[in-house]
């Protein structure tokens, strides 16, 4: 994935400098890895199961730090997972930091892992192992993904680094595949629970208004919300108006 990159005025930090949320991210993320990598090649991998996310430890074990945990652990033998996730975080993570401030940024980024654990766990309780594991930042991931397409509807993103599409129609795409995937996710090593869950939980931000607040008139900007907010308001406009002119024909009739 790929998208044609443009400015915008950061907080606290040079345009030309990596915002330091999405660094701390990277480091720890890619520290933890490593180390996994050495512990699980000494035999001592399993040392690190107490960060994965087992629902049925987070539930009835009350260890409910997993839903936060397991957010920064990596399969030590997926390299291709950790470097996709730490390559999209670097990539839509760091705009959306620089408009919304560190603060602001990690409290939406960890909304988003934890509310898609949560989801997991629920998922998994249902239809699934509540003793399967969950490891992985990918539900956070989709959360950026999800924010970065509705602040920046129509910045151009390289599908498969190949087809320039809006990021808005991007993100449907991924939503979409996070979608259908869960009804095939059984035994595929892939929490397509994770993906669709950081998704809804980054939407359900947007939506309540708790972005808008938080972050003032930056969201008044040409995003998705934004958009639809207007398309809306216009909408109640032209009904009152023609309300408003049946009842002035009807009185003049009258």
């Amino acid at each position: 994935m790929a998208f044609s990159s443009r400015s915008y005025a950061p907080r606290g930090f040079s345009s030309g400098s990596l915002p330091p949320g999405v660094k701390w991210l990277l480091i720890v993320n890619t520290a933890l890895f490593v180390l996994y990598f050495i512990a699980s090649q000494l035999g001592a991998g399993p040392a690190f199961s107490w960060l994965s996310l087992v629902p049925r430890r987070a539930v009835e074990g009350l260890e409910i730090w997993r839903v936060f945990t397991y957010l920064f652990l990596h399969d030590p033998f997926g390299f291709w997972h950790i470097l996709l996730n730490m390559l999209t975080l670097y990539m839509f993570g760091a705009d959306l930091e620089r408009q919304w401030g560190t603060e602001r940024f990690l409290r939406y980024y960890f909304l988003c892992g934890v509310g898609a654990g949560l989801c997991v766990i629920v998922a998994t309780y249902l239809f699934g192992n509540p003793n399967q594991a969950t490891i992985g930042a990918s539900g956070a991931i989709y959360g950026l993904l999800l924010a970065f397409g509705m602040m920046y509807p129509d910045r151009p993103i390289l599908f498969s680094f190949l087809f320039p599409i809006p990021a808005k129609y991007f993100v449907m795409i991924l939503g979409g595949i996070a979608f259908l995937s869960t009804f095939g996710a059984a035994g595929s090593g892939v929490s397509h629970v994770a993906h669709l869950g950081g998704m809804l939980f980054g939407f359900g931000y947007f939506r309540s208004g708790a972005a808008r607040r938080s972050a003032g008139p930056q969201l008044r900007g040409p995003g998705l919300v934004a958009q639809f907010d207007q398309w809306y308001k216009e909408w109640k406009l032209r009904r009152a108006k023609r309300k408003f002119e049946v009842y002035l024909r009807k009185h003049r009739d009258d």
